[in-house]
């Protein structure tokens, strides 16, 4: 049997005990379906011998060595992975297009006895709905940003706001990038295509009736750009400005970004990032800051002499009539829980 693929939720409640993923490792690492596992019957070496043969030798010659490396990549899996499934397993199989690799490896566990389907249109069936939903058409949900310049604590609001139960697109967090120089994390951003999968899933999760809550982003996280269709929606929406006084925000930021200052070569390479916007001198007068330890002077001059100033620009582009300012003395973990009520009431509003 085949599925046919028609919206992302279906892949909520699919009802399958595994989603196989049955291209090369290079395909699955670029994008995959929520929830698979990678069991590729052809690698990538063997991917690119076969499709070469194929191609510049013979067809009837490719089938045949394509056709003994999925057998003998099947009954890896099968001795491997697969192992302990039962009778009652009931996978999902797909490949790129729903061709030759997933109908083998499907016709191969359908033979052991189990009650196998494979995705009809393969992968490509899947990414045609991640298109339509973020490049094709208007996005259905109605964002509202959490804005305010670096150090504002905007992402720790938004995990906040999602534990009591309001809807979070948490764009750093897919990205596994803060944005700006220092925005880097522990582990490699995903690729674009992954990107564009998590926000797509994570959107179908959600109730175009509620407003989703955004970080003002630019429209690029790291190396990921923010799909067209949610950045018209972000370019549009409402905004809930939270303003915090400059030594404050400095305070929270060494905090936040303590994975970076913690190692002071990886913080010194930062800065120098910074050289041809704001020259030499200053940027040496930084590094002696981070060299000497002052990192919360040295958080200030960032956020006055370097941040504080270009999003004053970006927001000169914004419609004040679709921003609400919301004053924040403190940014401690407990004046942010205390402050959760206020920012509530001004994002009903902004609503």
């Amino acid at each position: 049997m085949a599925l046919k693929l028609t919206d992302l939720s279906q892949l909520r409640d699919h009802g399958f005990d595994d989603i196989i993923d049955v291209r090369a490792p290079a395909e699955f690492a670029e994008d995959h379906l929520p929830g698979a596992i990678s069991l590729p019957v052809l690698d990538d070496a063997e991917r690119a011998r076969v499709g070469t043969i194929y191609t510049q030798v013979d067809k009837f010659q490719a089938r045949k060595i394509g056709a003994a490396l999925v057998s003998r990549n099947a009954a890896a899996h099968l001795e491997g992975p697969l192992a302990d499934r039962t009778g009652a397993w009931r996978p999902l199989v797909y490949c790129w297009r729903g061709g030759q690799r997933s109908g083998s490896f499907a016709s191969i566990l359908e033979q052991i006895g189990w009650r196998v389907e494979v995705l009809e249109g393969g992968y490509r069936s899947y990414r045609r709905l991640v298109v339509a939903a973020l490049h094709d058409t208007p996005l259905r949900h109605r964002p509202i940003l959490i804005d305010g310049n670096t150090g504002s604590a905007k992402t720790e609001i938004l995990h906040l706001l999602a534990a009591r139960g309001h809807q979070v697109l948490d764009l750093e967090g897919m990205g596994n990038h803060r944005g700006s120089v220092f925005g880097a994390m522990a582990g490699d951003q995903p690729a674009q295509k992954a990107f564009e999968s998590e926000i797509a899933m994570r959107l179908a999760a959600m109730d175009p009736a509620r407003p989703v809550l955004v970080e003002a982003e630019s429209n690029k996280v790291g190396a990921c750009l923010v799909p067209p269709s949610l950045w018209v929606a972000m370019r549009a929406a409402p905004r809930l400005e939270l303003i915090a006084p400059p030594e404050e925000r400095a305070r929270y930021l060494q905090r936040a970004y303590s994975d970076i200052t913690a190692i002071p070569e990886r913080l010194a390479g930062r800065l120098d990032q910074l050289r041809a916007l704001q020259g030499h001198e200053t940027v040496d007068a930084w590094q002696a800051l981070a060299e000497n330890g002052n990192l919360e002077a040295l958080a200030l001059e960032l956020i006055t002499r370097h941040y504080d100033p270009r999003y004053a620009r970006a927001r000169e582009r914004h419609d004040p009539a679709q921003i609400r300012p919301l004053p924040l003395d403190r940014l401690s973990p407990e004046a942010l829980e205390a402050a959760l009520p206020d920012i509530e009431t001004e994002l009903a509003r902004l609503s």
